[in-house]
């Protein structure tokens, strides 16, 4: 399997799909996953795709209820790591990776939430990072020690420093806007700060966007990159992308699983037609979706929630990509302005804006109304979101009361525990909610915090220390 830049020649057109036992020539432009997974974006500042998406055959996808999660992993991934990493330690990585549970819960009589929150920072991204963190340390050859760079909105911090800490030859420096993240976001960033580690999490003076442009920029000075190996850990790095892939697979799996007819039931039930709502800021998450459909994957429409931060709905609506400035809000993971993973969209999709209208459809949400769904849901149905997880279930319902609930299942993407952002959920809905050991740990731990302005010359002074 190669891997070429969205910006690149090869990438013009929309993206080849094989079955196991086609081929397709390489492009001269194209790079191994060992290189796209370090160098972390392309030479000409894309970003890498697989050149190819292996479609899952029929009899795969008829199996996928009896696969256990390390075996869905297993095979989602394979395709693109055969040619560069034995299958034992390829299976050792996915088992060491993904040791923990990814529940499908029932809110309601044909909505289920895919709880992505029972890792150990207790978000989605522990998927992501942990698989790209093992990996790295399986293919990593090089004498100098690799430096990982990363800007989170919240949860991609904690999850990457988490995933890295005290794995050998590797460092990790992560940017965060300063005032930005919850106190349980902080803590579990800053966590690492105080001991002599590999782990550093500064706050910067600005926003998520700055964040981001300062290592877009710092990625695109030669001069760095000759005296630091670097390489990134958001979603714009294709190792931390394609794991992603692995819960839509599980989702529909389980979905299948728990709507199948009973034993010795007599007649024929059809298979229900699934839509998933992801609740998106960068749209890595959604990416991945949209990659897993691709494979064969069988569901019918993804919904794109988002808060106010709208860049891509209205893109869906009007044809025009706007990107503008972020506004905060108590959602802060989803507080993304100028979305980078759109543009894997756009290569997905040939720059087609019916194509990807046919998959997807977009819908914004305000605090207020992640305030009353927090309420409602928790009063009527005993189920408790954080704003994330609500912003994708008002998404999916809102949906779903378009075109009906009949034949269909819902799925809405649960990407962060409720305790992470007490601070928001706790006065809705009146009550303190238990704090789960993991983050115990973090808030127990001395806080040291190390602060940056939004300048170059600062990021390149904490990558050289």
């Amino acid at each position: 399997m190669r891997f070429i830049s969205t910006r690149g020649r090869a990438a013009r057109a929309a993206p080849a799909v094989t079955s196991q036992s086609g081929a397709s020539e390489a492009s001269p432009e194209s790079a191994s996953f060992y290189t796209a997974l370090v160098q972390g974006l392309g030479p000409d500042g894309g970003l890498y795709v697989p050149e190819t998406i292996e479609r899952f055959a029929d009899h795969e996808l008829a199996r996928l209820p009896n696969r256990t999660l390390t075996e869905v992993a297993y095979r989602v991934l394979r395709p693109y790591t055969r040619d560069e990493l034995d299958a034992t330690i390829f299976e050792a990585v996915v088992v060491e990776a993904l040791n923990f549970t990814i529940p499908l819960v029932e809110v309601e009589p044909g909505v289920f939430a895919l709880e992505l929150f029972h890792g150990p920072t207790l978000a989605f991204k522990d998927v992501g990072a942990r698989m790209m963190a093992r990996l790295m340390a399986s293919l990593d050859t090089g004498d100098q020690a690799l430096t990982v760079l990363a800007a989170t909105s919240g949860d991609t911090g904690s999850a990457v420093a988490h995933a890295f800490h005290r794995v050998p030859h590797t460092r990790v420096v992560v940017l965060y806007p300063e005032g930005r993240v919850s106190p349980t976001q902080e803590a579990q960033l800053t966590m690492f700060n105080s001991e002599e580690g590999n782990v550093r999490a500064y706050a910067v003076a600005g926003s998520f966007d700055d964040c981001h442009r300062l290592t877009r920029e710092a990625f695109g000075n030669v001069e760095l990159r000759r005296r630091v190996r670097l390489t990134s850990a958001n979603s714009v790095n294709i190792g931390r992308l394609l794991p992603q892939m692995i819960y839509y697979f599980h989702a529909v799996a389980r979905a299948l699983d728990l709507t199948a007819a009973p034993a010795g039931h007599g007649t024929t039930v059809p298979r229900p037609e699934i839509i998933v709502c992801t609740p998106s800021g960068n749209f890595g998450n959604l990416t991945a979706g949209l990659m897993a459909k691709r494979a064969g994957l069988p569901i019918a429409r993804f919904v794109a929630a988002t808060n106010v931060n709208d860049v891509v709905p209205q893109y869906l609506m009007s044809g025009r990509f706007e990107p503008r400035s972020s506004v905060h809000t108590i959602a802060n993971a989803m507080d993304v302005g100028n979305p980078s993973n759109f543009e894997r969209m756009q290569w997905l999709y040939g720059g087609e804006l019916e194509a990807m209208r046919r998959d997807i459809v977009g819908f914004r949400h305000d605090d207020e109304t992640v305030r009353e769904t927090i309420k409602r849901v928790y009063e009527t149905r005993g189920y408790l979101l954080d704003p994330h997880s609500a912003i994708a279930y008002m998404g999916l319902k809102e949906y779903l009361g378009q075109v009906g609930q009949a034949g269909r299942v819902g799925i809405f993407l649960a990407t962060a525990h409720p305790a992470k952002f007490g601070e928001v959920v706790e006065p809705i809905i009146r009550h303190s909610i238990v704090t789960p050991a993991p983050l115990a740990e973090a808030l127990a731990r001395p806080r040291h915090l190390l602060r940056m302005d939004a300048s170059v010359k600062a990021v390149e002074d904490a990558l050289g220390a």
